[in-house]
């Protein structure tokens, strides 16, 4: 597993380098110029070291990501790889919390609660800490200046903004009153709400949803910037929006202001209309989230204070500048979760504390599963996808699975993996 989300964090970074590339958004006067200027000097890598890149280099990942998407930069793992020494975005976030609530604590320390907590193994190293607190005090110095201008991306798409906000107390379907939250994505240049939603949950699935449906609607932006709250540091998250075409940009953190926009409009929902909505008539978070679609439609429709145009005439005039979703396939192929997982001896896998029935050839593999939260999951094996189904133990209790797929494992590689 964590071999896959070593080389996936590989393609992402290989994408964020050819984005202007693909994006056709570099401002050299070449393409070749811009492979020139960044090839000149060293790329810091995912796991944190630095390598020198060829130009030539650049234009192949930038080739092999137009002709079969990010899937093509994606390189096998190697059979004798060691297990990934870079910290992940959940350790990278636990450190930095550690370190911001004692600040003297030094680097053995924040170690070692990070391997009683599971987040690392024992091949992160007290220096590799280090380095990495070290980078991140340099970035907060970068931000302490607090040195800000007023600015607005140049078209309809260039950038969005994401964000979660609290919402009201509603009642749920067994009538218990439960906390809510909005997600909700923004047009930085038009101020656009793209997409808004209610939910119970502040999850990385409920923002998918709501960047989905923008994405079907609007086309796919070019930037995407969120902060580091959890549904938005999700792996899943980041590597959708890289399958996509699109870069996520990071707020630094306890900086608020990095999106402005967004944090504006939310205030703007809460006084023109949540303070004053009677929420005694509102019988359910179905009919919350209608009154709140109406009121997006408004809000897109009125004149906004900051550009002296509507959102809707802003998206209009500059839309044609990002590519539209191809069709309903495609966002479900590019919004698929994609996890490895173990088949044990009764032939079922683990899925989001789910348990399913996988075919018994599987059983003692590492398989990929790919799924649509809610929806469908299979196994991906040698080009071919094989179902899987929630598992009844009732139900299997009585009849036995016959006619199970037969997948050839000298075609896989061998060690376990599939």
């Amino acid at each position: 597993m964590a071999k896959a989300r070593n080389a996936n964090q590989m393609a992402q970074f290989k994408f964020g380098v050819i984005a202007p590339l693909v994006q056709k958004t570099f401002p050299d006067a070449t393409a070749a110029a811009y492979c020139r200027r960044v090839a000149a000097n060293a790329l810091k890598l995912p796991d944190g070291t630095e390598r020198l890149y060829s130009p030539n280099t650049l234009k192949g990942w930038a080739a092999l990501y137009e002709a079969g998407g990010l899937e093509a930069l994606i390189r096998p793992p190697r059979k004798d790889s060691g297990s990934a020494r870079a910290l992940t975005p959940e350790a990278a976030a636990r450190a930095c919390a550690l370190k911001a609530q004692f600040p003297k604590l030094p680097a053995t320390q924040v170690r070692l609660k990070l391997l009683e907590e599971n987040l690392i193994t024992a091949k992160v190293s007290a220096r590799c800490l280090q380095r990495f607190f070290k980078d991140w005090a340099a970035k907060n110095r970068q931000t302490d200046g607090k040195d800000r201008k007023a600015f607005e991306a140049e078209y309809f798409g260039a950038l969005w903004q994401a964000d979660s906000s609290y919402m009201p107390f509603l009642p749920d379907e067994n009538g218990k009153k439960r906390r809510t939250y909005l997600i909700m994505v923004l047009d930085d240049y038009s101020r656009l709400i793209v997409g808004a939603k209610v939910f119970f949950t502040d999850t990385a699935v409920n923002f998918q949803a709501v960047l989905k449906s923008a994405v079907a609607t609007y086309g796919v932006p070019h930037k995407l910037a969120v902060d580091n709250g959890a549904p938005y540091i999700c792996n899943q998250t980041s590597f959708i929006c890289a399958d996509i075409g699109t870069q996520i940009r990071r707020a630094p953190p306890k900086d608020a202001k990095y999106k402005g926009k967004i944090e504006r409009a939310f205030k703007s929902i809460k006084e023109l209309w949540l303070y004053g909505l009677d929420l005694s008539r509102v019988d359910s978070l179905d009919d919350f989230n209608r009154l709140l679609t109406a009121h997006v439609r408004k809000y897109n429709l009125a004149i906004h204070s900051s550009t002296g145009s509507a959102p809707m005439d802003r998206f209009l005039a500059t839309r044609g500048r990002i590519k539209s979703a191809p069709s309903n396939d495609w966002l479900d192929e590019k919004f698929t979760h994609r996890l490895t997982r173990r088949v044990a001896g009764d032939s079922t896998l683990q899925l989001d504390g789910r348990q399913w029935d996988a075919p018994m050839q599987f059983i003692g593999y590492n398989v990929e599963v790919r799924y649509l939260p809610g929806r469908e999951a299979y196994i991906l094996a040698g080009g071919e996808r094989i179902s899987l189904r929630l598992t009844n133990k009732q139900e299997n209790s009585r009849a036995r699975r016959m006619n199970t797929p037969s997948i050839d494992y000298s075609m896989t590689g061998g060690n376990g993996d599939v």
